[in-house]
């Protein structure tokens, strides 16, 4: 939640919504939150945290790690994060044990990656970061990958001889 926090603008900047879900009561929030501020200071948590004590919601979304367990037996909270779009479809889930913590940078970079996507009809390889080229989708033509990408698109020579990976700067 503290690193979440700590991104809560650049996530902001994208239009991105944050939601936090907790197993813990709404006054426990009140007083973790306290917590997390000091122990970021200059972070604020301003973003809603839903209250899931009895862990209902955790298991409908599939937040449950199925190894880690608390003093009693019970499975502990997954870090799971899900990225929904505007559409209100899950985009990707990301689901850490619960010993494991998040690459908040990573969660931008796929955030990035989904709007460049549905923005652009384009797709990012592997290990993509803002900025560098992405791979026009094989369902344009080069046709319309001239008008689409006016700068330009580089084929990439294959073996096969056929010109479906280009690449641009969209």
């Amino acid at each position: 939640m503290a690193a979440m926090a700590g991104y809560a603008a650049k996530f902001e900047n994208r239009g991105v919504k944050l939601l936090g879900i907790s197993c813990d009561d709404v006054n426990s929030h009140k007083e973790w939150i306290k917590d997390i501020e000091a122990y970021k200071p200059g972070c604020r948590v301003t973003f809603p945290i839903a209250a899931d004590p009895k862990k209902e919601v955790i298991k409908q979304l599939n937040m449950v790690d199925p190894d880690e367990k608390d003093q009693n037996g019970q499975n502990l909270p997954s870090r799971t994060l899900h990225l929904v779009g505007p559409d209100k479809k899950v985009k990707v889930s990301f689901l850490y044990p619960a010993p494991v913590g998040r690459n908040t940078d990573e969660v931008l970079r796929v955030v990035d990656s989904i709007q460049k996507a549905s923005q652009h009809r384009v797709a990012t390889p592997a290990n993509w970061k803002a900025g560098d080229a992405v791979v026009i989708s094989p369902s344009v033509s080069n046709e319309e990958a001239q008008k689409l990408f006016p700068g330009g698109f580089e084929v990439k020579d294959l073996p096969s001889g056929k010109d479906y990976l280009r690449f641009t700067k969209a």
